[in-house]
């Protein structure tokens, strides 16, 4: 049998080698234990990793710190078309093919070796936190789209880098909306910047958040000055922001709430806004978004549309009282002249009939500052020098000054022509002289000065006026002045004030030079004087260039024989008085108080007609139409046209149809025996 050997048999080297031979071993065996465990580990690690990643809703796959994929989940297989079992596992850059169809770095390899150097290398690159983001456009996987990556370095429990995770999003649709929004506030940019009015957006407490060029450009600051300037400053009335506020919570919204605003240089501007709140889910305010229009020009055309129908109407009714007022005048007049002329020798009649006389004259004329006031026409129309005209009636207003008061005249002598009827246009400047004369409280001075007038298309018109040259005759005073009422309302009829004292006057002027074809300016202050300009159409130097009842009208002729005269008149007291002078004067009366009457007298009487006498107002038909029926009744037949209004108008028409004169209501003897000898001579 076998014999064991004792330890101190056994060869001490032998037994040395042995023993590191076993502890070798042993150290191999824990090694493959631990490599084994680290192996398992590492797949229950990535399994885990595949396992989380693979239901994230990115497309998203992990590598380890060799580069090899060891997760790759359903949403990347989605996107790529490659299932996990043929990607995992895969190294040198093969994650890439997919995308750009290239082995090629991407942002998960760049995460585990960013340093400064790479950043400066990829400046597409972001660093948000500790992962990398990045942007990808129209790779094969998206042609035409936008993909947004994202990678982060992983880490064992202790703090290893075991490798890293990158996730994909295709962001296409989110980019279309943000490229569609930014080009809707793009839009909303141009139309904000490039509206004619001014928007101006502000908070719930009235601080501008907002103004377009337009806003800025009206108000007068600077975009850093008006952003954060609070809207109550911008009202000239504060209690018109406290109206803003009452109105917005009445209404909800405001359309064309008028208010007057303040500029940065202090000048007020009448406006319209039309603002909307806009208010967050539960009702409350964010911000006013408001339009703002200046409408100070077109409410002052609106006022002066106003006011030119305003003075048309009060015009037609002028013109109406003065023919009126004139037909009652005319037998007052040709009465008168009866009398005289059947009392020649009666000194105390003669006395009484002149005052008489006098009063109606000076009732006369006011029918004719009416009638010029009603722009019922021009009269006789002369091209005149301006200057000779002033120059020879400044002599005639010096003696109806206030003593103190001196009158000077300053006008060039090369002043262009006008087209004007002189009596009128020495109403007018008597008129603006007895105003200013009547503002003085104490001496003062009044000047008249004459100018060529540069007046621009805005100037023309404002005022309604025909383009070219004109001349303007201003009358300068060191009186009280007036203020913006007083002003405004200075060619109303009958207006007056303790020392504007002639009623019609300045209404007179407005009629007068509106009916030339100008136009009247006022400037006053209190305590500054006044300044009136009248602007009147200039005309060339010529000849005197006569109106239509001169170049209708022959000179004095030899008296003619007497004859048959048609009276066509209305008025029973006119027509009666007419009669009267008619006989006086030897001449046969028919009489017709119609326009069918006068046509039919005209068919119907047996001898002949020297001359009809024709009223233009009839109660029955018009004057040129009752003009061409007894003209076509009696073809040559000699029409004088008679009127309390003033030649221009239906007067004017039948004047073109062919009457040959024409003669103005009241009308005395001596008239109406001129006119009758004139046309019958003639």
């Amino acid at each position: 049998m076998a014999r064991v050997l004792d330890k101190q048999e056994i060869n001490p080297k032998a037994t040395s080698a042995y023993e590191q031979l076993v502890e070798a071993n042993r150290r191999l065996e824990e090694e493959i234990a631990q490599r084994r465990r680290t192996e398992e580990a590492l797949r229950s690690e990535q399994l885990r990793w595949r396992k989380i990643v693979d239901f994230l809703p990115d497309a998203t796959f992990v590598i380890d710190t060799g580069g090899k994929v060891v997760a790759w989940n359903r949403a990347i297989e989605r996107m790529t078309g490659i299932r996990a079992e043929d990607m995992l596992g895969k190294g040198d850059y093969e994650y890439a093919i997919p995308f750009y169809g290239e082995r090629r770095p991407v942002l998960i390899d760049l995460v585990m070796q960013w340093d400064e150097t790479m950043e400066a290398a990829y400046e597409y690159v972001k660093k948000e936190g500790d992962a990398l983001v990045s942007e990808t456009y129209d790779c094969l996987v998206r042609p035409g789209g936008t993909l947004r990556n994202q990678a982060s370095v992983l880490y064992d429990e202790s703090g290893q880098i075991t490798g890293a995770i990158e996730s994909i999003r295709d962001i296409t649709k989110r980019r279309q909306v943000e490229l569609s929004l930014r080009e809707s506030e793009e839009k909303y940019r141009v139309l904000f910047e490039q509206a004619r009015d001014a928007i101006v957006i502000t908070t719930a407490m009235g601080r501008v958040v907002d103004a377009n060029s337009f806003a800025l450009n009206l108000f007068g600051y600077p975009r850093e000055e008006m952003l954060g300037l609070h809207f109550q400053r911008l009202y000239v009335d504060t209690e018109d922001g406290r109206r803003f506020v009452r109105e917005m919570g009445e209404k909800g919204s405001l359309d064309e709430f008028f208010t007057r605003l303040r500029r940065s240089d202090g000048s007020e501007m009448a406006c319209t806004m039309n603002v909307t709140a806009r208010r967050d889910s539960n009702g409350a305010i964010l911000e006013y978004q408001g339009i703002i229009r200046d409408v100070t020009e077109s409410r002052r055309l609106q006022m002066q549309l106003q006011e030119s129908r305003k003075m048309e109407a009060i015009a037609t009714l002028a013109g109406g009282i003065a023919h009126q007022f004139n037909n009652a005048l005319t037998p007052i007049l040709g009465n008168i002249d009866l009398l005289r002329m059947d009392h020649p020798d009666d000194v105390d009649m003669a006395d009484t009939l002149k005052q008489m006389k006098d009063s109606a004259r000076r009732m006369a004329h006011l029918t004719r500052q009416l009638l010029a006031y009603a722009r019922e026409g021009k009269y006789h129309a002369e091209r005149i020098a301006l200057t000779d005209l002033v120059m020879e009636t400044v002599p005639l207003l010096k003696h109806t000054l206030n003593p103190g008061v001196r009158l000077e005249a300053e006008l060039s002598p090369d002043l262009p022509h006008v087209d004007v009827d002189v009596s009128q246009m020495q109403m007018v400047l008597s008129g603006l002289v007895a105003n200013s004369n009547e503002a003085m409280e104490g001496p003062g001075r009044i000047g008249i000065f004459g100018a060529n007038a540069v007046v621009g298309p805005n100037f023309l018109k404002h005022h309604a006026l025909e383009p070219g040259p004109y001349v303007c005759l201003s009358v300068e005073d060191t009186g009280k002045g007036m203020d913006l009422e007083t002003r405004e309302r200075i060619f109303d009829p009958f207006f007056t004030t303790h020392f504007l004292g002639r009623g019609l006057g300045m209404a007179a002027a407005y009629g007068i030079i509106k009916n030339h074809g100008g136009t009247i300016e006022v400037d006053s202050e209190p305590g500054k004087g006044t300044m009136v300009r009248v602007y009147l159409p200039a005309v060339g130097a010529g000849s005197e260039e006569q109106g239509a009842i001169n170049a209708k009208t022959p000179g004095p002729q030899p008296e003619g024989s007497k004859g048959t005269v048609l009276v066509i008149e209305d008025e029973e007291m006119v027509m009666e008085l007419t009669k009267a002078v008619m006989e006086r004067l030897g001449y046969r009366v028919l009489q017709a108080a119609s326009g069918q009457e006068a046509i039919e007298t005209a068919r119907m009487f047996e001898g002949a007609i020297d001359l009809a006498f024709l009223d233009i107002k009839l109660p029955d038909m018009r004057g040129i139409q009752v003009y061409s029926s007894i003209m076509e009744a009696r073809p040559g037949l000699k029409v004088v046209v008679c009127s309390g209004y003033a030649l221009d108008g239906p007067a004017q028409e039948i004047l073109d149809a062919g009457a040959i004169g024409f003669i103005q209501k009241p009308f005395s003897i001596g008239a109406v025996k001129d006119k009758l000898e004139r046309v019958l001579a003639g």
